[in-house]
This record gives structure tokens, sequence and C-alpha cells, in this order.
């Protein structure tokens, strides 16, 4: 399945991509806010869980491009947390893409997606509390945030400064 945005493509993966998300899941500034950056097989081996999804699911992560140049510049989709209940939207741009509204856009259109063509009634997102580029996508695309459903994330320990977490919210529009 293939759906464009005004400047996007988002799509299944491609062999392609996986040399240039390697690339972006091992920088730093990219991977500041997860546990750590990822090695090319443990790249490789998310794409193979994200594909998997899709079969399982009908939805997932899609690859994400720039319509003009073709060039992969990440992901956006869905996903469920494994941890608490409910359909997650995430993103992960490569740092050359940030700055230029894509991420935004992308979730716009995974938004619609998850409501329209999967039905879904709601769609959570959670990130670390110092994640103010994610935490402002999310209130761009229409979330909110209730500071009583945040939470300490269940897979970090303890003393981690990444373990405390925000989530965000969107209902389903009304029909």
């Amino acid at each position: 399945m293939i759906f464009p945005t005004e400047r996007l493509v988002l799509r299944h993966w491609r062999d392609s991509d996986r040399e240039p998300f390697a690339a972006l899941n091992s920088d730093p500034k990219v991977m500041e806010h997860f546990p750590a950056a990822l090695t090319r097989e443990q790249s490789d081996q998310l794409v193979d869980r994200i594909e998997a999804g899709f079969e399982a699911r009908g939805f997932g992560l899609w690859a994400v491009e720039v319509a003009a140049t073709g060039e992969f510049i990440g992901f956006t989709g869905l996903a469920i947390p494994g941890f608490r209940p409910g359909v997650e939207i995430g993103w992960r741009l490569a740092r050359s893409a940030w700055g230029y509204g894509y991420a935004s856009e992308a979730a716009r259109a995974v938004l619609t997606e998850g409501f329209q063509r999967h039905g879904l009634e709601e769609i959570i997102s959670f990130t670390t509390v110092g994640n103010i580029r994610s935490r402002a996508v999310m209130q761009r695309i229409g979330m909110t945030h209730d500071p009583a459903d945040d939470f300490d994330h269940p897979s970090l320990p303890d003393d981690s400064p990444l373990r405390r977490s925000v989530l965000y919210r969107i209902r389903a529009p009304l029909p």
C-alpha cells in the first residue's frame, strides 16, 4: 500500500531503505531519546518486525520518502505498544529531514488512515518528558496531553533519565 501526502510518499519498505535506516538509527542525535542507538543488525531486524506487523494487522510503520526526490527519510505509522493497550502513532526521521514539517505531515496522513481505514477510535503517542520535538509534533497534529496519563516506561530501569514518559491521545472525529 502506498499513499501520498502533499510532499511525501508513505509506503512499504524496500531493501534499499535498510542502509539509510541503519544510518539514522545509529545517529546519536536522532536516538537521543531512546535507550541506545541501533546496530545495523538491530536496524534490519526492526524492518523485518515492521513488515511482519503489516501482515498481522494491516497497518504498521510506513517508510517515508520525499516525493520530489524519492529520498528515504524514515518512518511514520501505527504500532501496538506491547506494554499497554491501544494503538500508538510514531515517527523517526533522519536529522537531515528535521525542520521541514515532514513528521507532522506524515502523521496527519497516518491518523486519517488509522481512523478511516482501520476504524480506530483513539490513537495514542508517548515519548520521554524531554523530547520536545516529538511533543511539538503531537500537539501540531491535534493530540492532547493530560499529566494524569504520564507514566514510567516499564522497559527502562528506575534510574534511567528516559524512564518518565508523557502520553498524548487523539480521538477519532465524530462522523
